[in-house]
């Protein structure tokens, strides 16, 4: 689903065809970004936005656009808030994680369609697992600056410290106001053969995508 990581630009645009019929949706009503490890929050009300917009997340209360971001082993976010009907994806990796990626998107939702945060449902979606995710010292450092705690997040494996993305981003989403939290459990890494996995791969592996959209 990347053109970022060796595949070719046919191919692509092909299986992003493929996946936007087989759901349902106009690829001309796509919103989409271009990635960057970062915590801004693209709003997209009216039209969408292309792969040329850089940022890590996207909001919208508009039934006909369709949120994409693509992913692997990074953390996908959705948000769906039922009372003012809006929603929104985030793409978490380590970086975007401890920068707040998750709570600006909440703050987003706030701002622009007045939800709530105890509205709002949050969904952890499949990424690389804390039996996995080994870190060094800059990341376990990071964590504790965004959070105020490691305890529960960076984990003692052996002789290496793993990071607990989910739990990471469970506990920045609590701290923001988010109760309900659904996490997938699934790791990327551990489940290759279903997911692509930067990690397990390698850096020229592709990108699986996740798409949200409103009913109606």
């Amino acid at each position: 689903m990347s053109i970022s990581t060796g595949d070719s630009l046919h191919n692509v645009r092909e299986n992003r065809r493929r996946a936007y019929q087989a759901v349902g949706v106009a690829e001309t009503l796509i919103a989409t970004l271009w990635q960057v490890h970062g915590a801004q929050v693209v709003v997209v009300n009216h039209t969408a936005c292309d792969s040329d917009t850089q940022a890590d997340a996207l909001v919208t209360n508009n039934p006909a656009i369709s949120l994409f971001l693509r992913f692997a082993d990074c953390v996908p976010i959705l948000f769906y808030d039922p009372v003012q009907h809006a929603i929104g994806i985030a793409h978490a990796g380590w970086r975007g994680t401890v920068n707040g990626v998750q709570c600006a998107t909440v703050q987003a939702m706030q701002r622009e369609y007045g939800s709530r945060p105890t509205d709002i449902i949050a969904c952890i979606g499949p990424s690389i697992g804390p039996d996995i995710y080994a870190v060094g010292a800059e990341v376990e450092q990071a964590v504790l600056s965004a959070v105020g705690t490691t305890a529960g997040l960076v984990l003692d494996k052996g002789t290496k410290r793993h990071l607990d993305l989910w739990q990471t981003n469970a506990r920045m989403l609590r701290q923001c106001g988010v109760e309900q939290i659904e996490i997938a459990e699934l790791c990327t890494y551990t489940h290759s053969d279903l997911f692509f996995s930067h990690r397990a791969h390698g850096p020229t592996t592709g990108r699986f995508g996740a798409l949200l959209k409103l009913a109606g």
